[in-house]
């Protein structure tokens, strides 16, 4: 005999009329404007003003289509509520030669990651975006370039800077190096609180 689990309507109905907000939220944050996004999506500007405002219930096709527009998981995209395990599930990706874990599942806002840098990764890159960037290495020795520094951390040390400063980090050459890295685009802060 198989058992099927009983949501309560109420729980559904609520978790319908906060989808609004949370799609305009992701829109702000990923800086697109109705435009931009019925161009991406074939969804006509006022059905996305309606979604947003909470005057049309979205349907399954039409958050498919923001799901990927957003590059955000259908279930974060909605809110949906964990069920039963509270563990977050870790899939592990490569970047670069990298392997980076997330550590977060909200979709924009503050994010953060365990990294994994292989000893071969040496050759520097030097990029700039929005945002701010705080690393704390866990093992290894990581090499740090920030505009004209160039820094090596052991672990436990810490380093927070603004990546619109040209900036890369690798292995130091003598073996991999864990790092976890918490990056908050503009406007987001992080607070750091010490004893005193």
């Amino acid at each position: 005999m198989s058992r099927v689990a009983h949501v309560p309507t109420a729980a559904i109905a609520a978790a319908l009329d906060r989808v609004g907000g949370r799609l305009k939220r992701i829109r702000t944050q990923r800086r697109m404007t109705l435009t931009a996004v019925a161009d991406a999506t074939g969804i006509s500007k006022s059905t996305l003003s309606r979604l947003e405002t909470g005057q049309r219930r979205p349907t399954l096709e039409l958050l498919l289509a923001l799901s990927h527009a957003y590059r955000v998981p259908l279930d974060e995209l909605v809110g949906a509520p964990p069920e039963g395990d509270p563990r977050l599930r870790l899939s592990p990706g490569r970047v670069k030669g990298r392997t980076v874990i997330p550590l977060t599942r909200e979709p924009g806002g503050v994010q953060a990651w365990k990294i994994v840098v292989p000893a071969d990764k040496t050759m520097p890159e030097l990029r700039t975006h929005d945002g701010r960037e705080w690393i704390y290495v866990m093992s290894g020795r990581l090499r740090l370039l920030l505009g004209d520094e160039d820094l090596t951390l052991g672990p436990g040390e810490v380093a927070v800077f603004d990546t619109s400063e040209p900036h890369w980090f690798g292995s130091d050459g003598a073996g991999p190096v864990e790092i976890l890295s918490i990056f908050g685009r503009p406007g987001e802060r992080m607070t750091i609180r010490t004893e005193p």
